[in-house]
């Protein structure tokens, strides 16, 4: 599994120690210095059943300099958001966990976590 964190963030951290704690095996990446790609996203946001507007961090300054809250959420607005989660990755919901058995989760609480890890392939 692989886990997308913001070392700053305290509900990264907190994923990180309960994986620890279960001794998963698990990849970090820390997104924002290893920004994920347009096609990463939307692989991930397949993944987790999701559209670019669900996670994203609209409360970022960022996010009020685009205007975001204005910006279509729909079928013809997706590749705008996508773009924007890719120029700007803070705006990224964090952590996000690839799960072993091909789902996705935004792993910002600990039965989050602990559904990412009941999904581990044995």
């Amino acid at each position: 599994m692989e886990i997308w964190i913001n070392p700053a963030c305290s509900k990264c951290r907190s994923a990180l120690t309960r994986l620890d704690a279960e001794g998963a095996e698990y990849t970090v990446r820390r997104y924002l210095e290893d920004v994920p790609t347009e096609d990463e996203i939307r692989a991930v946001l397949d993944r987790l059943g999701l559209e670019p507007w669900d996670i994203t961090r609209t409360g970022e300054a960022v996010a009020k300099e685009l205007g975001l809250k204005d910006w279509a959420r729909d079928g013809a607005g997706r590749a705008r958001w996508i773009a924007a989660l890719a120029a700007h990755p803070k705006l990224i919901q964090r952590p996000i966990i690839t799960a072993d058995d091909g789902t996705a989760l935004v792993a910002r609480t600990p039965e989050a976590v602990d559904e990412a890890l009941a999904r581990r392939v044995s």
